[in-house]
């Protein structure tokens, strides 16, 4: 009970912790290393300061859910498919939607930047912000080439399935999917203050899981199944104006001694303040 009291108050400190060359998990302000912070954790800091100081300076973790395995699976796959034909020729799916001039982008730390587990090492896909101190990284899906202007463009593979009766095509329109835009504007910074010239448009490149008028996935060798899946180019127009002012808001948070208030919409937050309600009417 006092632990969870702990946890509400936003009191208490994750005690124990050894202190490395590398700066990270948690904010410590005697170490003068760059903080890394991966692009997930500026999400979580947009979607709530409070969740974010909680984590990162207080060492408390929410409840996570399981990792969404076939999505990262189609990721996979996709970049298998660019891989065919990387740094040779375009891919038909570019070409169906008018950007035969685009090629998969080949580069010899490629595998490093689309390695999310390790962006802070040397190397991997990340930026040091100078004047923060703060070390934004990731790992991204994959990158084009434009073979007309050598500009880049970032592509981030996404998968989903629209289970209406009457699907519509898939769109970047919905509050939810602004993290998915904040995502592609982060990678198309930190890829700019890597020397890169980044075209502002980057790619969404989705799949589809499809129902209608599909009678089943068991494969004539019932050991198998096959899912059909329909294919989709959006094209969306980064602004990463935000990103520096907020880079900036993180630093002051990491340095504040209390936990600002969950915002309003912030399902840990409700539920935390719930629980503090029933404890204090017991």
């Amino acid at each position: 009970m006092e632990d969870l009291q702990q946890i509400i108050s936003c009191s208490g400190r994750i005690k124990g912790k050894k202190k490395v060359a590398r700066h990270r998990k948690f904010f410590d302000p005697n170490n003068e290393n760059p903080f890394e912070i991966s692009r997930s954790k500026v999400e979580n800091f947009v979607r709530c300061p409070a969740c974010f100081w909680l984590d990162k300076v207080k060492g408390i973790k929410f409840p996570s859910m399981p990792p969404f395995n076939i999505n990262s699976n189609t990721d996979k796959l996709l970049k298998r498919d660019f891989d065919a034909v990387r740094g040779i020729k375009t891919h038909p799916i570019l070409e169906k939607n008018g950007l035969g001039h685009l090629i998969p982008f080949k580069h010899d730390d490629l595998d490093k930047w689309t390695s999310s587990l390790h962006f802070g090492a040397k190397g991997y896909f990340h930026s040091v912000h100078e004047e923060t101190n703060i070390l934004l990284g990731g790992g991204l899906d994959d990158v084009l080439i434009n073979e007309h202007t050598g500009e880049l463009h970032i592509v981030d593979f996404k998968s989903t399935s629209n289970q209406s009766k009457e699907p519509k095509p898939v769109n970047l329109y919905g509050d939810w999917k602004m993290s998915y835009k904040r995502q592609m504007d982060m990678y198309i910074w930190i890829m700019r203050r890597l020397g890169f010239e980044v075209n502002k448009i980057g790619y969404f490149i989705y799949v589809d899981g499809l129902h209608v008028g599909i009678n089943g996935m068991i494969d004539i060798d019932p050991s198998m199944a096959t899912m059909k899946f329909s294919t989709s180019v959006l094209p969306y127009e980064s602004n990463t104006d935000w990103i520096e002012p907020t880079l900036f808001k993180i630093k002051r948070l990491l340095h504040q001694d209390n936990c600002p208030e969950h915002n309003v919409d912030c399902e840990q937050g409700n539920f935390l303040r719930q629980v503090n309600q029933m404890m204090s009417n017991a």
